[in-house]
């Protein structure tokens, strides 16, 4: 290509596209004097368009490379050569450095020598691309995905950029399309001719840039992930207000809602007998907005001394069982299981513990909070009967005047009407306390809710936060879902209280001093929200409204004589005419298929109601991958058949080796006739190919086929044969 003005465009329009690399990084980092880094593009491409020697264009660069180090980072002029030795001695040691994969030590003089160096490279590729290949659409294609991707992820705003790099790109990849059809066609370069290329290429650019900018533009499907980002370096959940907030305990629940980001830091582990999940507090006031605790009452004790709360009541069977936990993080509060009963720590610490939020604290002798690295738990594990827990249909005249009762029924003088109705609805036909729980419970896995951690809204001024999640938004993580069963479940006459801790986390591996113990370890990322509802004969029992969520409570609901706790009696239906009636285990039956049946369906509905757009995207998508796939059938299949025999190395292959050649034939096309023999099909197949390479296989195969056995290495040179065959059968 000549030196001349289409030329030098294309150089321009290339050193535009490499300037979009150079863009965002003033903004995103802390790099300055990008100008400088500018100008050695721009001197590199005049060199490379003005066609100097290489060890001109060599000498240039690098003395612009040291008069630009000279100004960044040395206070002396470029001509006293002091600080060239400095430099020189400052690049040794940054090479030591680099074998030693030490990346980090990396000084900024050497580190802007690389960048430098990177953009030499980079305008030599260009140059390269432009001349030699006349092929850009890697580069340009790479660029957009480097914008984009910035523009997402990061506060980089690339509307612009955008904008800039379609006009480059499409320009360069038109005029790169004119000269190589030029090349290949040996046509002279006229300007007439190149003139009625251009203009319709400018008009389409034009028209393109146009429509992209000016045409309706549809919301973002998906949030906006830099606020995550941006909250990636936060601990723990405590400042709701600031948007986003990370996975975490955290103290202050008085605002909840809001989008938060996972953290996989390690918060504990610990070896039990089974997976459990973990308390650290309890609050029992709703505000509409969140929860917070009414009143402390502190009370101190010592390690190994019964916890000074409520435990379970004797109508409830237990166990006792023991864990060991080992502390990632520092705080100064213990966790625990529910049924705490002891605490053995190593040291003689105090504990207290506040009886109403159940929070248990710990300080040494001075009074100074103490962040423990290991200790032991000795719990209760309840057994209920879901006999026992229906028993409480309503509440009691001597708890209904109790302090209990009025603390954990709570609720806002101003609680929406619409929470009590729908709790009405949801309990409608449950005569017990249990029953109405667990039908709350089961509520949102068949409702058109969605667990979500990024897109939850926050309640306006006016807006109640339960309100919002039931009936507008549907969308949450653990504290809408448990916030909004303890809600209402209050306004039921219920009392419950919403439970801050974790779940029971991963599993690691066995116990090596006890192979029946497991080691399980707890995250941020397993923080999390659940409610406990009183029963009278019972005390606190947990519930798991969270979708995807499941504690580890164990309910039995078989009665003493192993049938199956009911406590809805319905009559047997009438029997029809000369019918037989069924069986009562038949019944039985058809009722435990209903009852998994039912759930299950109404799941399957839910999802497809919600998903039903990106099925069927899925479906079509699937369909067409299908239908090319199977159209380009003739390239791949070939192929495969001959990876597939390449190494076989038995006789009777060939065998199998010839159906497949007979099938891959017919489907080129050259069809086996009906009552033709594999001979005369043989010489049909070699008169099309001109050769004699399919009679040669038909030979072997008959001999194979009536003999069952063919001479040693036969499969070797028939193998060849096939193919050469099976390689004129890839359409």
């Amino acid at each position: 290509m000549k030196r001349d003005l289409p030329t030098f465009l294309l150089y321009a329009l290339g050193f535009l596209l490499l300037w979009e690399w150079l863009r965002p990084i003033e903004q995103l980092t802390d790099t300055e004097g990008i100008e400088m880094f500018i100008l050695f593009m721009l001197i590199s491409f005049m060199c490379s368009f003005s066609k100097l020697r290489w060890i001109w264009q060599t000498a240039i660069k690098i003395g612009f490379i040291l008069f630009a180090i000279n100004r960044f980072y040395y206070e002396e002029g470029f001509f006293h050569f002091g600080w060239l030795f400095a430099l020189i001695s400052d690049f040794f040691s940054n090479m030591g450095l680099i074998f030693n994969r030490n990346w980090s030590e990396l000084s900024n003089q050497f580190r802007s020598v690389l960048f430098f160096v990177l953009l030499w490279i980079m305008v030599y590729l260009i140059h390269y691309w432009l001349l030699n290949r006349q092929k850009i659409f890697i580069f340009f294609l790479m660029t957009i995905i480097y914008i984009t991707v910035l523009d997402t992820f990061t506060l980089y705003e690339a509307q612009a950029a955008i904008v800039r790099t379609v006009i480059a790109g499409f320009a360069v990849m038109g005029m790169l399309t004119y000269y190589r059809i030029l090349a290949k066609e040996n046509v002279s370069t006229e300007p007439s001719m190149t003139g009625k290329w251009m203009r319709p290429l400018v008009l389409m650019i034009t028209l393109c840039v146009a429509v992209g900018m000016l045409g309706p533009k549809l919301e973002p499907i998906w949030p906006d992930p830099v606020p995550y980002l941006k909250a990636a370096g936060d601990k723990g959940g405590d400042d709701r207000n600031s948007g986003v907030s990370t996975v975490g305990y955290g103290e202050d629940d008085s605002q909840l809602g809001g989008p938060f980001t996972g953290d996989d830091s390690i918060v504990f582990r610990y070896e039990a007998n089974v997976r459990n999940y973990w308390k650290v507090e309890t609050k029992d006031v709703y505000t509409g907005k969140g929860w917070i605790a009414s009143e402390a009452n502190q009370v101190p004790f010592r390690s190994q001394e019964l916890v000074p709360i409520a435990s379970y009541p004797p109508e409830v069977e237990t166990t006792e069982d023991t864990a060991s936990l080992s502390l990632y993080m520092e705080y100064n509060h213990l966790i625990y299981p529910a049924g705490i009963q002891r605490f053995d720590l190593p040291f003689n610490y105090f504990l207290e513990i506040d009886t109403f939020m159940e929070k248990v604290s710990i300080f040494d002798t001075n009074a100074k909070p103490v962040f423990p690295d290991a200790y032991t738990v000795e719990f209760k594990v309840p057994k209920y009967k879901a006999s026992d827990l229906r028993k409480t249909t309503a509440v009691d005249a001597s708890l209904a005047d109790t302090d209990l009762f009025r603390k954990y029924t709570q609720l806002p003088e101003d609680i929406p009407a619409s929470i009590k109705q729908l709790a009405e609805e949801i309990t409608a036909g449950k005569t017990n306390w249990f029953d109405k729980a667990k039908a709350v419970e089961r509520y949102f896995s068949a409702s058109g809710f969605k667990y979500d951690q990024k897109n939850v809204a926050i309640p306006g001024d006016e807006e109640d936060y339960v309100e919002q999640f039931l009936f507008d938004t549907k969308i949450g993580y653990c504290d809408n879902f448990s916030t909004s069963m303890a809600v209402m479940l209050r306004t039921l006459g219920i009392p419950t209280r919403w439970v801050k801790g974790y779940t029971g986390g991963e599993f690691i591996n066995s116990s090596s001093e006890n192979l029946s113990r497991e080691i399980y370890e707890v995250t941020n990322n397993n923080a999390h929200s659940w409610v406990e509802v009183y029963f009278p004969n019972q005390g606190w029992v947990p519930f798991e409204p969270t979708m995807g969520f499941t504690n580890e409570v164990s309910i039995s609901y078989l009665n003493e004589d192993g049938t199956p706790d009911s406590t809805e009696v319905t009559a047997p239906p009438a029997a029809k005419p000369q019918e037989e009636l069924p069986s009562d285990n038949d019944s039985k039956a058809k009722q435990e298929k209903s009852f998994e049946l039912k759930p299950f369906w109404e799941n399957t509905q839910s999802f497809f109601r919600e998903y039903w757009k990106l099925l069927l995207i899925s479906v079509i998508v699937a369909a067409a991958v299908a239908g090319i796939v199977y159209l380009n059938r003739g390239k791949w299949v070939p192929r495969y058949y001959l990876l597939r025999y390449r190494f076989k190395k038995k006789d009777d292959s060939i065998a199998e080796a010839y159906l497949v050649l007979l099938a891959q034939l017919e489907r080129l096309g050259l069809k086996r006739k009906e009552n033709q023999t594999l001979r005369s099909y043989a010489r049909y197949i070699d008169s099309f190919f001109s050769s004699r390479e399919m009679s040669r296989i038909t030979k072997q195969y008959e001999e194979y086929l009536y003999h069952q056995h063919l001479p040693e290495g036969s499969w070797k040179e028939t193998h060849e044969l096939w193919e050469n065959l099976i390689k004129k059968t890839i359409a």
